[in-house]
């Protein structure tokens, strides 16, 4: 896999990119449901357009266009996501999403490029959450020198490259990089859009799982810094603080 200074990292050549991409067309195409693709397009705000497969159904599919064919290394989890992604219904990026998902111990550093190639691409919560949180996750725990690139990422002007930086530590519990999950949290605190303020939320909502001590105390300093929306999800599951500020919808 190579990237360039000023595009996209460019699809290598992968003989099981060929033989998944040739099964996965024709099967998932064969399985379209234009009424339902109206549905579930509607349902996701017309983000991307769909072939209309529920998820167990989708899932079924996948395990069958899988059946035989070996591990695949990074060039070929590479190759696949990106042909995938260049395909326009969302299910195809779904299936890029999962694949990477089961293989994520199989990427090196090297990925995260391709990861915020598919991060910034018709994003929507539906991909760009699992990906922050099970493949830049993974990355950047196997490789803690890839916190440069979430520090810059958390100021990014991409929101959802944000809301990655922002959700990639939320399995880590004991692991948290907790000055960096607060600082971030602060750096975006006054952020407008709604699905950073979420991601705010939930972060520290899934780190008080682990200290929700650190979370109360945090908010008891720092909550006028966030929206009443934020500091509803951090502290859902802990209990308030007791200030008197925490009122109003958060805005949407």
């Amino acid at each position: 896999m190579t990237v360039t200074a000023a595009g996209p990292p460019d699809v290598p050549h992968s003989a099981l990119a060929d033989t998944v991409l040739e099964r996965l067309t024709t099967a998932f195409g064969a399985a379209a449901d234009p009424a339902q693709a109206a549905v579930m397009r509607a349902y996701m705000k017309d983000v991307a357009p769909f072939l209309g497969i529920p998820a167990p159904e989708r899932r079924v599919l996948t395990r069958a266009v899988l059946a035989g064919t070996p591990r695949p290394d990074e060039t070929d989890c590479t190759a696949v996501a990106l042909r995938c992604w260049r395909l326009p219904e969302r299910e195809y990026h779904y299936f890029a999403v999962d694949f990477l998902r089961r293989h994520a111990g199989r990427l090196s550093s090297g990925f995260l490029p391709v990861a915020r190639r598919l991060v910034s691409t018709v994003p929507w919560w539906d991909t760009v959450d699992l990906l922050a949180v099970h493949v830049v996750g993974a990355l950047v725990a196997a490789d803690p020198r890839l916190t440069a690139a979430m520090d810059a990422w958390s100021a990014d002007a991409d929101l959802w490259v944000v809301r990655t930086a922002l959700l990639h530590q939320l399995r880590y519990k004991e692991r948290t990089d907790v000055d960096r999950l607060f600082g971030y949290s602060l750096r975006q605190g006054a952020h407008p859009d709604f699905f950073v303020r979420k991601a705010i939320g939930w972060s520290l909502r899934e780190y008080a799982r682990t200290d929700p001590d650190a979370v109360r105390g945090f908010l008891a300093r720092e909550r006028h810094r966030f929206a009443p929306l934020t500091v509803r999800e951090a502290l859902r599951n802990i209990g308030d603080t007791g200030d008197p500020r925490d009122t109003g919808d958060g805005g949407t």
